[in-house]
């Protein structure tokens, strides 16, 4: 799930055939799914505070949690559109998965009306595909009329607001969900172990350019 080896490449590596592998990949995707709870949860109010620090230290914006933006997942299949939250680490503290089909990201944004989730006023920040909202500042839609404090402003939010692609082969679709949802997991632990982690970045010209058939996710930041 964390590398791009295909399950030929990790059977000869470890000389145990393609359905061995399976199960094992099975088990542990299974494990992690359970032990969900201990690596991804809601920010408390204690965190924050810290969070909002942070985002005030690195980038100016006052009252920060978090940051959404999208990704691209491609599958060879029906589509799935998971969302995610990650703080200032980059460690997420929400997901949700389950939206089919190509779904623009302004709806996936319920949650936003919880407001028990964004205590002292707080709020995301987002890029232009969304709709402002109380808890969601965005980016000004840049029809060449902007005046500078704009786009500045723009400048700002757009250095937290890159997109990372992964791929992951599914064809069953019963499957893609555990693995998305494993792959979150596996993610925070990297993080909370202080891996070094490698995320290639896209700009939006590559991301316009993407297959179409790739899924559209949501991660905040």
């Amino acid at each position: 799930m964390t590398t791009i080896d295909s399950y030929r490449s990790i059977c000869n590596r470890f000389n145990i055939d393609k359905a061995t592998a399976l199960r094992a990949v099975r088990r542990v995707t299974r494990i992690l799914i359970i032990e969900a709870p201990q690596f991804i949860s809601w920010l408390s109010y204690k965190e924050a505070q810290i969070i909002m620090r942070k985002f005030e230290e690195a980038r100016g914006f006052l009252n920060t949690i978090g940051a959404i933006n999208g990704t691209h997942i491609r599958i060879e299949a029906s589509k799935e559109n998971p969302v995610t939250v990650y703080d200032h680490r980059a460690l997420i503290t929400h997901y949700y998965v389950g939206h089919p089909g190509s779904v623009h990201d302004s709806e996936v944004t319920a949650f936003l009306n919880n407001k028990e989730k964004f205590p002292y006023s707080s709020h995301l920040i987002g890029d232009a595909a969304y709709e402002s909202h109380e808890h969601l500042l965005v980016l000004f839609k840049n029809y060449g009329h902007l005046i500078d404090t704009q786009k500045h402003y723009n400048f700002l939010l757009k250095g937290p607001m890159r997109s990372w692609m992964h791929c992951l082969p599914i064809v069953r679709m019963d499957l893609i969900l555990e693995y998305i949802v494993a792959c979150c997991i596996t993610h925070n632990i990297c993080i909370l172990r202080q891996d070094e982690l490698t995320i290639i970045l896209l700009t939006p010209e590559e991301i316009t350019t993407q297959d179409k058939s790739k899924i559209r996710c949501n991660w905040y930041l």
